[in-house]
């Protein structure tokens, strides 16, 4: 720097220090300034610091938004879970009633539905209608096979309950009680585990996407931290003179340190939107492939489709910030305790 341009910008900078003691709006417009322009002087390392920030933000956003709808698919296949208890064929009405009434006083159950030999059988041929297989039909209503079928069809009990991990006192009722056990078809068990395997495993998939998620959003995060620690480093010390003869006019450290948190913030803001787009783009792609896996995601359409997604955005900014801020301040209060 020469000695002309040295004294013009101690100049500018007694006239700064000067104005910034009398005029805080003054100040702080100067400082938001100085902030932009430092931002666009490092345009590289700051552009590396958004990118890297809005990494974790993306992550962030992708682990929640999984876990809300793993979580949501597995609860929905609970609801839709039925127990089907068997009874031998040609069990009369009446039966089926009275076993179901006597389910219905267990506090889990939530509805029953009984079906005699005969309404299997015509679902069956319902069911062959739909797929349009013309032999099956044909099969299926010859007379000699329809009494065949009526003879070995189980009539049937289904049973929605309101949570599949409490079933002990329907097994006991099943088990004990002398209407069920005379009725019951030997040949086949009740279907009391169906699904639940397929269930854990989606629950197990849910924990897992919240942990690991949340443990590589940590890892960015902490990457995030570093590369904006750095890069208000190197900005700092590009600057170093400049900031040297701030100090000898009289400028406070909060005057020095602020162009610098904008700075960060700028990333930070940059890096919260950018979030917000890609994060919704992202779901709207995955939409429709994830519903044609009957993945539930009514409760995250309900929220990114509709003006709530606007709260999303701001606490990604907001998180954005907030990360951008701490590493900047930790960068520049490290390095005015040196001057």
């Amino acid at each position: 720097m020469s000695k002309k341009s040295k004294e013009t910008t101690i100049d500018r900078l007694k006239t700064m220090s000067k104005n910034s003691r009398g005029n805080f709006l003054r100040n702080s417009l100067r400082i938001l300034k100085y902030g932009v322009i430092g931002y666009g002087r490092n345009i590289w390392l700051s552009i590396t610091s958004t990118f890297v920030m809005t990494l974790t933000l993306i992550l962030l956003f992708v682990t929640v938004i999984a876990s809300i709808i793993l979580s949501a698919t597995a609860d929905r296949m609970r609801d839709k879970i039925d127990i089907t208890i068997f009874f031998k064929p040609g069990t009369e009405v009446a039966v089926l009633q009275e076993m179901a009434d006597i389910i219905k006083k267990d506090a889990n159950v939530k509805t029953t539905e009984y079906s005699t030999s005969e309404q299997e059988y015509n679902k069956v041929i319902e069911d062959a209608k739909k797929t349009g297989d013309a032999a099956l039909l044909a099969t299926l209503n010859d007379e000699d096979m329809k009494e065949a079928m009526l003879k070995s069809m189980q009539s049937t009990l289904r049973i929605k309950v309101y949570n599949a991990d409490h079933l002990d006192n329907i097994k006991e009722i099943v088990n004990t009680n002398p209407t069920f056990k005379e009725n019951l078809d030997s040949k086949r068990e009740p279907t009391y585990n169906t699904n639940n395997t397929a269930i854990e495993t989606i629950a197990s998939w849910a924990n897992i996407a919240k942990t690991g998620g949340f443990a590589l959003s940590g890892i960015f995060l902490v990457i995030s931290i570093l590369v904006i620690f750095n890069t208000i480093r190197m900005a700092i010390y590009s600057r170093s003179e400049e900031i040297y003869m701030e100090k000898l006019v009289g400028a406070d450290n909060h005057f020095v340190r602020g162009p610098f948190l904008v700075e960060a913030m700028i990333s930070g803001i940059l890096a919260g939107i950018f979030a917000t787009v890609l994060g919704f783009l992202t779901f709207g792609f995955a939409a429709p492939k994830l519903a044609s896996y009957d993945i539930n995601i009514s409760e995250i359409s309900r929220i990114i489709y509709s003006p709530s997604y606007f709260l999303v955005a701001l606490t990604l900014i907001l998180l954005g910030i907030i990360i951008a801020f701490t590493s900047s301040r930790l960068a520049v209060s490290k390095y005015l305790k040196r001057v």
